[in-house]
């Protein structure tokens, strides 16, 4: 069976630059989601919409340790990967208020972020219905013969699908650059793991099929950054994938129409002392690492892309009626499209 260890100390021995990019896309993220929720508040956003507030640390760490050819999916809580991936606030903002010039025309919403260019295949509506897409952009990898894999996000609700299983059996059977990573933030929905599982140690799920499985702390970007790392190296050198679970903590509900009543007060506020852009900035500023003046550089800086994320989707046009009939074939005249 897999030995188990558990990546949760962090040391400074990273760049400068590395500090930078994950202090300033954690609070991209951060400030990004917060004023998404103001804007539901408003009506300006509508429909779904699920906050990513305090688990940043598990897209942030993650990106750092990967590289810009692999391949990323996850569930519907799907804002932050992309923005730390490197995709347009504009465009991310446009697509929650369903504008023509969304990440996917304003078709998607909230919960179906994509950007190929990117290489971020989306957050998918259906839970767990992504783990299995998540090894087939590994394997399809594998087939080409390239160096690159696959990272695939999910909720702690989603280990519960029969597809969760199926895909780590064939993962491990093919030896699948893969890397499985369940965002444990404590609740499915509102329900926590211990009353929908006898086993709440999820990372061990991967041992059924030898799979090497670990748990990380979700709060730590230090942390996660190091266990991907590892990972990743695994499945670059041949050995198949790997199962992480990140013990995380969302600050919001699960989504905006969340009250919230599983949980204390108190709870949410002791995960906040182990906030992990505080964590980050709290070494950057112990080691000198940035000058106070970079940091409000990068605070500032992060202010003017969402200010100007919103103008540019509060401007931007509401798609045309007629675009609900494109983009639904390959075969652009597809003759069974009725107009």
């Amino acid at each position: 069976m897999a030995k188990k260890t558990a990546a949760t100390k962090s040391k400074v021995n990273y760049s400068k630059e590395t500090y930078s990019y994950w202090y300033e896309s954690m609070l991209l993220m951060r400030r990004f989601e917060e004023k998404a929720g103001q804007l539901y508040g408003q009506q300006k956003i509508r429909g779904f919409c699920h906050l990513y507030i305090g688990q940043e640390a598990c897209a942030s760490g993650a990106i750092s340790a990967l590289t810009k050819d692999d391949k990323w999916i996850t569930a519907y809580r799907c804002h932050a990967h992309p923005l730390g991936l490197g995709t347009d606030p504009g465009a991310v903002m446009a697509e929650l208020f369903g504008k023509a010039t969304g990440t996917t025309k304003g078709k998607g919403g909230s919960m179906h972020i994509f950007d190929k260019e990117k290489n971020f295949y989306g957050g998918h509506g259906i839970v767990g219905a992504q783990v299995p897409m998540g090894l087939g952009l590994g394997f399809a990898e594998k087939y080409k013969g390239t160096k690159n894999l696959a990272i695939c996000y999910m909720g702690d609700g989603a280990v519960r699908q029969g597809a969760f299983h199926e895909a780590l059996n064939l993962a491990m059977l093919y030896k699948t650059p893969v890397i499985f990573v369940i965002e444990n933030n404590g609740y499915a929905m509102g329900t926590a793991v211990k009353r929908s599982s006898n086993v709440d140690d999820l990372s061990t799920l991967g041992e059924s099929y030898d799979m090497p499985s670990f748990a990380v702390d979700g709060m730590n970007v230090e942390a996660v950054h190091e266990a991907v790392a590892e990972a990743a190296d695994r499945a670059r050198r041949g050995d198949g994938p790997t199962l992480l679970e990140m013990r995380t903590y969302r600050y919001k509900g699960h989504s905006m129409s969340d009250p919230q009543k599983y949980r204390t007060k108190e709870e949410v506020e002791e995960y906040k002392q182990r906030d992990p852009i505080e964590q980050v900035l709290g070494t950057i500023r112990d080691h000198k690492i940035l000058t106070e003046e970079e940091i409000e550089g990068i605070i500032a800086k992060v202010k003017n892309q969402v200010n100007e994320a919103v103008k540019f989707a509060e401007e931007s046009p509401w798609p045309d009626g007629m675009d609900a009939f494109k983009d639904v074939y390959v075969q652009e005249d597809y003759p069974f499209v009725m107009e």
